[in-house]
C-alpha cells in the first residue's frame, strides 16, 4: 500500500504488543522524522520500545525533522507537528497517529489517517493477525480508545470475514 509517516503512539504500541513487524507488510515504505524516534527513545519509554527504535529495522527510513511554521500545529507536541511536517513533503499514502489534535491538525492539511487501531485493522485485513487478540493485548497496556471504535472495527472484521 505505499508509504506512510508515523507518529509516536502506533509506532510505541504496535512495539509492546508484539506486532511492529505487521508495517512493512502493509507499506512499501514506513518514514519517520528524528523527532518522533527521539520520542521514542525518551527514557520513560519501555525498554522494549527503547531497543528497538536503537536498533531500527531495514524497512523503517527516518528522516530529519523538518522545520515547521504552521500554526495550525503549534498546539501540537513535537512527535505529531513533525510527522505532518515530514507528510507535507512526502504525502505519504497514510499518516499514522492517535492523538486527537494531531488526527485534526492532519485532517485539516487533507491527509489520509488512521491510528493504531485502523494499522491492526489492516493487518487482520491482510490476515496477517487475528484482531480481537491484537486488541485484547493492546488492552493490556495504557493505550486508550473508545469502546465503540473497538466494537466498530471487530464487527467490520467479522462481516469482511463471514462473506470471505
Amino acid at each position: 500500500m505505499g508509504a506512510a509517516v508515523a507518529d509516536t503512539s502506533p509506532l510505541h504500541y504496535l512495539v509492546l504488543i508484539d506486532a511492529i513487524d505487521v508495517l512493512p507488510k502493509i507499506f512499501d515504505q514506513v518514514f519517520i522524522p528524528e523527532a518522533v524516534r527521539d520520542e521514542l527513545l525518551h527514557a520513560g519509554a519501555p525498554d522494549t520500545v527503547r531497543g528497538w527504535v536503537a536498533a531500527p529495522p531495514p524497512w523503517l527510513t527516518i528522516r530529519p525533522t523538518p522545520p515547521s511554521n504552521d500554526a495550525d500545529l503549534c498546539d501540537l507536541d513535537e512527535g505529531e507537528r513533525a510527522a505532518i511536517a515530514l507528510s507535507v513533503i512526502l504525502r505519504p499514502d497514510l499518516i499514522l497517529i492517535d492523538d486527537r489534535a494531531g488526527v485534526a491538525a492532519a485532517r485539516r492539511g487533507g491527509f489520509a489517517l488512521t491510528g493504531t487501531l485502523g494499522v491492526l485493522f489492516l493487518a487482520a485485513r491482510h490476515d496477517l493477525i487475528d484482531l480481537e487478540a491484537a486488541f485484547a493485548m493492546l488492552k493490556s497496556t495504557n493505550f486508550h480508545a473508545r469502546r465503540d471504535l473497538y466494537d466498530g472495527f471487530l464487527l467490520q472484521d467479522r462481516e469482511m470475514r463471514d462473506r470471505s
